[in-house]
């Protein structure tokens, strides 16, 4: 499986987890679970707020776009990474290899974007609360949801072409179970140096930018609920940012420690680990959260579950 040096890699075979093959049949049934329950509940979100006018909001509306990505780019990933548990083919052609990681990187960035344009909403909704439907109109929400496909498509572009151009003389087997930027990068017999130095501007810049857009709202936030003289007021600001937190310190954390860790031996069995985590995990964990910690959304669905 090894190309010659003057060969051109038609295909990549994805490694995937070590030691899958004992344990094969287990682990095809924990993802499958995970994630027909990650389609169910993303498009169940969606349909929900398409459907129940008290969720006609700018917070859903983002939120409605938001499992929109997480169908996305945990769809690019996992129907191959589960036919894999069952084949002894574990190849991807060059071209599935280059669309997989586009889609991936495109919707993981836009997700960046649509959480901390979310911290943005919450800013508004709390610290300016007369002026939120002026603020925070459709014409806006319509921009700042664009700009975040936007951003996460160029983003993505850039990465993939410069990765993809590359040549992989050395092997054409990646150690991961998805095309993933790193481990392509590993087995190029290119220079690298501007691959890494791009992966470190952009990913660094990306996370940097919407971190601090996220935390310097939940200042301000803070500061405006500790103001607040009731406990009842205190208590419903509080609420109506929890779910958004959570998902927040969930979602920056794995992805930080995905692309900022250290290089060590083990790094790169902790990042299948991790992008797992991050890749399929979390597309289920958000409906999850944003249903079970939001009275808006369990009121929507008792009226739901009341038609059928």
């Amino acid at each position: 499986m090894t190309q010659e040096n003057d060969s051109e890699v038609m295909e990549f075979f994805l490694l995937g987890f070590g030691g899958q093959h004992k344990f094969w049949y287990v682990l095809f049934i924990v993802f499958l679970v995970i994630y027909v329950t990650s389609m169910v509940g993303n498009i169940g979100m969606i349909l929900l707020i398409k459907t129940d006018s008290r969720l006609q909001t700018p917070m859903y509306f983002f939120l409605q776009h938001l499992a929109f990505v997480d169908i996305c780019y945990t769809s690019a990933i996992t129907p191959k990474m589960l036919q894999n548990f069952i084949v002894e083919n574990k190849s991807i052609s060059f071209m599935g290899c280059v669309v997989q990681a586009l889609i991936y990187a495109t919707f993981a960035t836009t997700g960046c974007y649509l959480l901390a344009t979310m911290a943005v909403d919450r800013y508004v909704a709390i610290c300016n609360p007369l002026r939120y439907s002026a603020v925070m109109s459709r014409t806006v929400c319509i921009q700042l949801v664009t700009g975040s496909y936007v951003v996460g498509s160029i983003n993505a572009s850039i990465h993939t072409g410069f990765t993809f151009s590359l040549s992989f003389c050395k092997s054409n087997i990646i150690n991961h179970f998805f095309c993933d930027g790193p481990p392509i990068l590993s087995i190029s017999c290119s220079s690298i140096i501007i691959n890494i130095l791009l992966l470190a501007v952009f990913v660094g810049f990306n996370l940097m930018f919407t971190v601090l857009v996220v935390i310097f709202s939940y200042i301000y936030i803070l500061g405006a609920i500790l103001k607040m003289s009731s406990t009842a007021g205190r208590k419903k600001a509080f609420n109506t940012c929890a779910s958004h937190l959570t998902a927040v310190t969930i979602f920056y954390g794995t992805l930080s420690y995905m692309y900022l860790q250290p290089h060590s031996k083990n790094s790169e069995e902790n990042m299948k680990v991790v992008s797992t985590f991050y890749s399929i995990v979390i597309p289920m964990l958000n409906p999850l959260i944003y249903s079970l910690r939001n009275k808006e959304v369990k009121e929507a669905l008792k009226v739901m579950g009341k038609k059928f």
